[in-house]
């Protein structure tokens, strides 16, 4: 759906937000080509451009004309910081004092961004900071893909479409990505498009806590990686870290990644498992030998996260013995393991610290939390914005 702001008492079409099919109808309603979509699109994504003055292969006519009925409107970057590892982030600012964050990870020749879809989190998981705020309002398409624009122009112009600093992307940050299904679908189709950002389907990830209705239907409207936030080898401790795994519980979960993989060759991919070492919680060898079980029938590899403290919390990291102990263990059961080094940690930037300054509304989460564990209207997808 092509999205309407007001300004000043004139609706304006923000570009920033729309997939190429929708670019293509905006185009047509005003008696335009298709291939002004294509120009505009690569403007906008490849150049990074907010200004429709400096589209010069586009007519001076068309050019006014697009400033009267369109805009490029990218949420105002109130806070940025580089880490001294190369990390960068971004605070963007929304409306009624919302904030929204996004991180640029560098490694090993690649260009990691991971993007929020949600101002704060619904569900709530014990262990991470971004829920403690409470859960606001999903993002629209736009404001996730300004994540991106705002990461690339970061960078300076660039003198080629294969010079990319930013070569991955992940569906990682603030909030559940599944709960809000359609502008998270649209904002990836963007990020997939030659003339959006050109990312590989190899090289871009959802990541979800396990919606599962949402994640069945994720396979029928595109094909990218999926992790699945795990955590826990059981149904019991599973409960107490990730509260939705009381509607949808490990079996039903592991099924829903089983036909996701069916649907896109499992021969040749596989599902991230994501699983947060905290101390004396979820690291035992015990939990190791029943992790390796549970994820026998399921083409897996597993990503090992030290758990990252923020204040209010009373759980602490692993010992790096312990990590290296449940590594190898895994290992040895076959599994591809790896221990995610732990990057922009000097700028809050690190995975669980995502939670800027804003005000803590708890009371609120709960409330959105109970009805989500309680109902399943439209199959299980919250679409509330």
């Amino acid at each position: 759906m092509i999205e309407n702001t007001l300004d000043a008492g004139v609706s304006k079409t923000n570009l920033l937000g729309l997939t190429q099919e929708e670019m293509i109808q905006f185009f047509a309603s005003l008696g335009e080509k298709p291939f002004r979509a294509t120009q505009v699109m690569k403007w906008i994504h490849l150049g990074a451009v907010d200004n429709f003055q400096d589209m010069t292969n586009i007519s001076k006519s068309l050019r006014s004309r697009l400033e009267t009925v369109a805009e490029i409107r990218v949420p105002e970057v109130v806070y940025k910081q580089f880490s001294k590892d190369g990390t960068r982030k971004w605070v963007l600012k929304l409306d009624q004092g919302n904030n929204v964050e996004a991180v640029f990870i560098p490694s090993n020749g690649r260009g990691t961004l991971c993007v929020s879809s949600q101002v704060g989190c619904i569900l709530d998981c014990s262990f991470c900071s971004t829920g403690k705020q409470g859960f606001q309002r999903n993002l629209t398409s736009a404001e996730i893909i300004a994540q991106v624009w705002v990461a690339n122009h970061s960078f300076g112009p660039r003198d080629n479409r294969g010079d990319r600093p930013v070569t991955n992307i992940v569906m990682m940050g603030m909030g559940e990505p599944l709960l809000n299904f359609d502008n998270v679908i649209s904002a990836m189709h963007i990020m997939k498009d030659d003339v959006g950002y050109g990312v590989s389907k190899r090289r871009l990830t959802l990541s979800t806590s396990g919606v599962v209705p949402a994640m069945d239907r994720m396979g029928d409207e595109i094909d990218v990686a999926l992790a699945v936030s795990l955590h826990a080898p059981n149904d019991a401790l599973r409960n107490q870290l990730v509260p939705i795994n009381r509607k949808y519980p490990l079996k039903e979960l592991l099924s829903a990644c089983k036909r996701y993989l069916d649907r896109y060759d499992s021969n040749r991919r596989r599902i991230t498992m994501e699983y947060v070492m905290i101390d004396g919680v979820n690291d035992s060898p015990e939990h190791a030998k029943e992790l390796a079980k549970l994820l026998r029938n399921v083409p897996s590899k597993i990503n090992l996260i030290p758990f990252n403290p923020f204040p209010g919390s009373d759980y602490q990291r692993s010992p790096p013995e312990r990590v290296e102990w449940f590594q190898n263990f895994l290992l040895k059961q076959g599994y591809t393991t790896t221990v995610r080094v732990t990057r922009g940690g000097d700028i809050d930037a690190a995975c669980g610290q995502l939670v800027g300054k804003v005000q803590d509304r708890t009371q609120r989460n709960l409330r959105w939390r109970e009805k989500l564990i309680a109902t399943d209207s439209e199959g299980g997808i919250e679409r509330s914005t």
